[in-house]
Formats: structure tokens, C-alpha cells, sequence
């Protein structure tokens, strides 16, 4: 074997971890910031928030804290730095009086002797961001997702009703089993042998006396408010409210008359009703068309989930990331872009422990604690610059999507442009990827609404005049044609589809379907009126 020497030259990537940091933080949520900011906080020493405006120690600083101006957040059209934005906070007289003065002994001992210095990351950053309010200087600042939390549930407003009733005390045990056996929207999905053979453990002999004091606690059940509640499925559901109309008697000579067509109604298979199969129905109900078309009209007005008001939904807050500004009207209209103050970080690097650290030195056996506290500083520096980055970055994207849909901002959906992640990314200078995690989960406010920065970015349909009209636009289009339908003969997708092409747009029928599908928008034959 013969040995030699060779040299090679090659290119490779390599993501250093700080790299890496900023990558994973680009892609995060609001939300998700704010927790990776929450954790960051609990490991790294070094790195502080910066909620109120303390009195800051002197350390020999000529600098000092100044207020941030609403222009150093504002561009039009034209990207700024990060480093352009103010990353102190003002230390206001008011703040002053809440701390008392040093003594001469405090002073001589923190004041220092002036030689140590501060790093250029070492600085607040987001200092015009407001503190949030925890919510302990009374009632009137609670947070309005805590106060729809406290709302009464559909058990506990049935539980209410069943104390003003006399009942033995099987009966009120089966009643109240039955009422914690619903489900949220009101149906009771078990059958009454199946609760009893679960409460008589195997006990053949418990299961008749128990199917009967549930037979009678079903009764009562589906005797309280709201109407419907307790029953097995949806056919039962809307017969219990039909035989309540009856019962409330109320003089109305055409809906009298078509409840009990609406009973017949309920007890034919769900599928008739669904297609509004109204031949079928007259056939089934032995009624007139007229019946039978009234009889749905008022199955319509009926509530099929009895418990969808008692429902605890959880509502999803959207906080924008990004503020479009509209300065002007008409075609000297601009629109200004800023971050929203309110999700940016307030973090700095601790004062006190960065100096400290500088100016002890471990040596020896104290070296390797050193070099881990160092590698702590660093992280925290680190953590705070690819922070400032990342809301850069959103600004610059944001930037260059308000300037290339200018026109949805006047006018709304239907001038819409299409636009796609490539052009953007072409641009800035960024790779699509990049472009792609700031647009995943982030938010913007406009005067039109707030959208996903994703809102903004769609295909293109191909017009006669050889140009390409949005999909979102074409969606708008779909959405206006059918609002404007005549109930009576509402358009199908081929029509809509023909009506596109009278506007010059190309859309094949199932394009049509698919997109009405996506605006929830039902066929032609359900959008009917009766």
C-alpha cells in the first residue's frame, strides 16, 4: 500500500447553537414566546426582566436612559434595523419617590469606582412595552377569560331544578346519575340498561329495579328547561320540543297545525330530513307538500343541541404581532407598519452579576465555574439578540406584504393579489423556508381585520387577459355571488362557475366546490328556502 497526501477542499453547513436558537425562535407563537422567555428566565441568572423602571445603579456610566419615540417602531415601506430601536426605558420622578435615598454607607458601597463598563448587548430591550396587569388591583381589571369561565353549566342548572321537585330518594339518586350521565350538548349516549348494569356490578337481580328508577328519573329529566335535554338522539331531542309547543298552547292556528306533521317528521329516518327529501316525506307523512314544507320550516327553528348554551368554549385570543396604520385617504393613502409593543419581550442582562462576573476572574480550581458562568453571560446575550431578530425579521416580512397588498387594504378581499412565499423571500434576501416560519402563527391587525400573516399569500387562477386573479379574491367573488342569490334558485357550482368566466377568471366546476366547501357554504339544494 502506498501513502500519500491530498488536500480536498469542501463546503458544509454548520448551525452553531446560537444559530439554531434563532431559527427555533422564528417560528414560535406569541404565546410560545412568551413561555420559552418564562423558561429562559428560570435557568439563565443572568438574564432579567425588565417590567417596571427601576432605579438603575451607576457604575460609571456617561449614558443615560432614554424614552422610546413611536416613530423608532414605525416604517413606510422601508425596513429599519433593530438596532434603530431605543432599548432603554425611562426611570420616570414618579418611579423615584418610591425608593428611598441611600445612606452615606450604602453609597460609598454600590456606588463603585467607575471602571467597569457594560457590554453593547447588556442593555433592556422593548422598553415602551407595557407591564401586564396581574389582575390584583380589584375586580375591575379581572381577566375576561376567568370571568367566562365562571358561567353555570348545563348539570348544574338542571341540579338546580331538580331540588325544587319532591322526589323519593331513589328517584332523586337516578335523576341525578341521569343528569351527570349527559354529555355536553344535552344527550343522554348510553342506554338505560347499559348506567344499570354498570351500577349492579354483575348483580342480575339489581338490574329491573334500577332500569325502573331510571325510566322514572328520564321522565323528569326531559320535563326540565331547556327543552330537549335527556334524550337519545336527535329525532327524540326535536319531539320533545315539538310536544312542548303543543302543550304551551299558545293560539297559532298554522304552527298548531304543522307540529303534528312535524312529529311524523321526526319519526322517518334523519336522512329524509337532511336531503329535504319532500316527496319522499309526503309519501311517508300522508300530508300535503305545503304541509310537509312548513313542517321542516319549523323543525328548522328548533334547537337541535340543547346544551350549546351552557358550553364553556374555549376562546382563543389572537394578539397581533404586527400594527397596519392607514395616514391619509383615497389614492394618497399610506399605511404604516409597527410592531405591537405589547408582545415584545422587556429583557436585560443582569447589571450586577455581568459586572461581578467581569471583574472576578476564576483562576485555579474556580476556573471551570468561570468558564460555566461565562457560557451562562453569553447564552443570555445571545438569547436577547436573536430575539431582537426575530421581531426585525416579522417587520421586514410584514413591510413587504403591505406594500405588495396595498390594494386589500383599500379595498378588501376582492382586490387581492396573488402572492407567493418565493417573491417575498426574493426580495429580502431570505430563504423561503425563513419566510415561512414568520408567517406560521403570526398576526396582524389592519384596518380590514385581523389576519395570519399566511392570509396574505395564495395562488393565482388564470384570467383571459393572460394576467392571475388570487384565490382568496375568487373566494370573495363565490361568497358575493351567493349572497346576492335568490333563495328560491340558488346557484350551483357549474353556475358559479360560468359566472367566474363572465369575469374573466378560468374556475372548473369542482374548483368552485371546493372553494365554497372552504367558506363553509352549503350546496345549491340545502341553500334552498322551502
Amino acid at each position: 500500500m502506498k501513502q500519500g497526501l491530498s488536500l480536498r477542499v469542501s463546503q458544509h453547513l454548520a448551525l452553531t447553537p446560537q444559530l439554531q436558537q434563532s431559527i427555533r425562535l422564528l417560528q414560535l407563537s406569541t404565546l410560545e414566546l412568551s413561555a420559552e422567555v418564562d423558561q429562559m428566565l428560570d435557568e439563565n441568572p443572568f438574564l432579567e426582566p425588565s417590567v417596571d423602571a427601576p432605579v438603575r445603579e451607576e457604575f460609571g456610566l456617561a449614558q443615560a436612559d432614554t424614552p422610546v419615540r413611536a416613530d423608532d417602531l414605525e416604517t413606510d415601506y422601508a425596513p429599519k434595523s433593530i438596532a434603530d430601536y431605543s432599548l432603554d426605558t425611562v426611570a420616570t420622578a414618579e418611579n423615584d419617590q418610591n425608593f428611598s435615598p441611600l445612606s452615606a454607607d450604602d453609597a460609598q458601597s454600590w456606588e463603585g469606582d467607575g471602571s467597569a463598563s457594560m457590554a453593547p448587548d447588556d442593555s433592556e430591550w422593548g422598553g415602551d412595552a407595557k407591564a401586564h396587569n396581574n389582575n390584583l388591583s380589584g375586580d375591575d381589571d379581572a381577566d375576561v377569560t376567568e370571568l367566562a369561565r365562571t358561567q353555570e353549566s348545563l348539570q348544574s342548572h338542571l341540579h338546580a331544578q331538580a331540588l325544587a321537585l319532591r322526589l323519593s330518594a331513589e328517584d332523586r339518586a337516578a335523576l341525578r346519575f341521569l343528569i351527570e350521565s349527559l354529555n355536553d350538548d344535552g344527550y343522554l349516549e348510553d342506554t338505560l340498561i347499559s348506567l344499570a348494569e354498570g351500577l349492579a356490578a354483575g348483580d342480575e337481580a339489581q338490574v329491573e329495579p334500577l332500569v325502573h328508577h331510571f325510566t322514572v328519573g328520564l321522565g323528569l329529566l326531559q320535563s326540565l328547561e331547556p327543552c330537549g335535554v335527556g334524550a337519545r338522539d336527535l329525532a327524540e331531542c326535536l319531539s320533545l320540543q315539538l310536544r312542548a309547543l303543543l302543550q304551551l298552547g299558545r293560539p297559532d292556528p298554522a304552527r298548531n297545525a304543522a307540529v303534528p306533521v312535524a312529529l311524523r317528521i321526526c319519526a322517518q329516518p334523519m336522512e329524509l330530513l337532511a336531503r329535504r327529501d319532500i316527496k319522499r316525506l309526503v309519501l311517508l307523512c300522508q300530508a300535503t307538500d305545503a304541509a310537509v314544507r312548513e313542517a321542516i320550516a319549523l323543525i328548522a327553528r328548533l334547537e337541535p343541541k340543547p346544551g350549546r348554551r351552557f358550553v364553556s368554549v374555549e376562546r382563543n385570543i389572537v394578539v397581533p404581532d404586527v400594527l397596519v396604520v392607514q395616514v391619509g385617504q383615497g389614492t394618497q393613502a399610506k399605511f404604516q407598519v409597527r410592531l405591537n409593543a405589547e408582545v415584545m419581550p422587556r429583557l436585560r442582562v443582569h447589571d450586577i452579576y455581568a459586572n461581578a462576573l467581569k471583574q472576578h476572574k476564576g483562576g485555579g480550581n474556580e476556573a471551570s465555574s468561570y468558564a460555566a458562568l461565562q457560557q451562562r453571560l453569553q447564552e443570555a446575550r445571545w438569547f436577547i439578540k436573536n430575539i431582537q431578530q426575530r421581531f426585525d425579521t416579522i417587520l421586514r416580512v410584514s413591510t413587504a406584504i403591505v406594500e405588495r397588498q396595498k390594494s386589500f387594504f383599500l379595498h378588501g378581499e376582492l382586490a387581492m393579489r396573488p402572492l407567493v412565499l418565493r417573491e417575498i423571500a426574493e426580495e429580502l434576501g431570505l430563504h423561503e423556508s425563513t419566510i415561512s416560519r414568520v408567517t406560521t402563527a403570526k398576526y396582524m391587525a389592519t384596518p380590514q381585520g385581523t389576519f395570519e400573516l399566511k392570509h396574505f399569500f395564495g395562488s393565482g387562477l388564470g384570467t383571459e387577459s393572460g394576467g392571475n386573479a388570487s384565490s382568496t379574491a375568487v373566494r370573495a367573488l363565490i361568497k358575493q355571488f351567493i349572497s346576492a342569490e335568490s333563495t328560491a334558485k340558488p346557484l350551483s357550482d357549474n353556475q358559479l362557475s360560468e359566472m367566474l368566466k363572465e369575469q374573466g377568471i378560468e374556475c372548473a366546476r369542482r374548483t368552485v366546490a371546493k372553494y365554497r366547501e372552504g367558506l363553509r357554504i352549503a350546496p345549491a339544494s340545502l341553500r334552498k328556502a322551502l
